[in-house]
């Protein structure tokens, strides 16, 4: 298999995906199948989904594999996209312990396998890692303002720890890692009943019910459609090898909840009202990405408006009403 470490690019790879078959993991392994890599993906079904791969089954260069990242995982592989772990506030909290154990036992099997294979492996973080910022826009050289011992820290310190598990096995062990920090992503194949705000909104559109807003609906956050995320990850894994990031990934338009939930009622063209209800526990007041970093590395920048990706997801809906 081709594969330049030096200088970055790979060209017909065996990677390995785990949370393969969620949201996102799905996306990315249909581009890597698209450009011809052999993909592993690989998925305990928590809250990934058959259906989101379905498509994919009996290519001959896809293999699903029911496994879960907590526990070692044995294969040759060159490229790591480390994925798994569940990532709406709903899901996330309903195991908060198998939530911290998917991000730092996942971190440590994968990166273990990594070292073994030598392959290069990138982590999908989070914006979370943030907290609530004091900072704003969000810099990747800021550290963050997180509650250690909240609802919420099962997810945000877990990725927290694995971003520190990835530094330690490229310093320790010369691991070649990737580090990207994710913000608000969105698109089709998100589960429509996963807590987050874009498919609250849309379900509760599509079914002529009045919007859900926490708090005043005046905190904001950046929505990044989930096609540019996966043109992000792959051009980050094809950086130098001396690129680790953390980089963030998102997209800077910045919305307030209110100006959310009024675009989607317009696009749905229901008659959906507000419905105001108490801020969740930690939930951050303003959440935006300085992309700077992305630009310069790699020349990346997100190329879907917000309109147009909010279109086809609520294309997407549809059929579950």
């Amino acid at each position: 298999m081709g594969n330049d470490k030096k200088q970055g690019y790979a060209l017909n790879t065996r990677a390995l995906v785990t949370g393969g078959a969620g949201f996102i993991g799905s996306h990315l392994c249909d581009r890597l199948i698209a450009e011809k890599h052999d993909v592993i993906c690989l998925d305990n079904f928590f809250t990934g989904q058959k259906r989101n791969v379905a498509h994919l089954v009996g290519n001959p260069y896809f293999e699903l594999v029911r496994h879960d990242v907590t526990f070692p995982y044995y294969v040759e592989v060159d490229r790591i996209y480390n994925l798994a772990c569940p990532a709406s506030p709903p899901h996330y909290q309903h195991d908060p312990v198998q939530t911290t154990k998917t991000s730092v036992h996942g971190a440590i099997n994968m990166l273990g396998l990594a070292k073994r294979t030598r392959a290069r492996i990138l982590q999908a973080s989070t914006s979370e890692v943030y907290g609530d910022p004091s900072v704003h826009p969000q810099v990747e050289a800021y550290w963050g303002n997180v509650n250690p011992i909240g609802l919420r820290s099962c997810y945000d310190e877990g990725k927290r720890c694995a971003e520190t598990l990835f530094f330690d096995y490229y310093r320790q062990n010369n691991v070649e890692i990737k580090v990207v920090r994710i913000f608000n992503t969105y698109g089709p194949r998100m589960h429509p009943n996963d807590g987050r705000v874009v498919s609250n909104f849309i379900m509760q559109a599509l079914r002529g019910e009045d919007i859900t807003i926490y708090g005043d609906g005046l905190q904001t956050r950046s929505f990044c459609y989930v096609d540019d995320l996966v043109d992000a990850m792959i051009a980050m894994m094809n950086t130098p090898a001396d690129v680790t990031g953390p980089v963030n990934i998102g997209n800077p338009g910045e919305f307030t909840m209110l100006e959310l939930a009024e675009k989607v009622v317009s696009l749905v063209g229901g008659k959906s009202g507000i419905r105001y209800e108490p801020l969740p526990s930690d939930d951050p007041k303003q959440r935006k990405p300085d992309i700077s970093l992305a630009k310069k590395t790699f020349g990346w920048e997100p190329k879907v408006d917000l309109e147009s990706g909010l279109k086809r997801t609520i294309e997407y809906f549809r059929e579950f009403v």
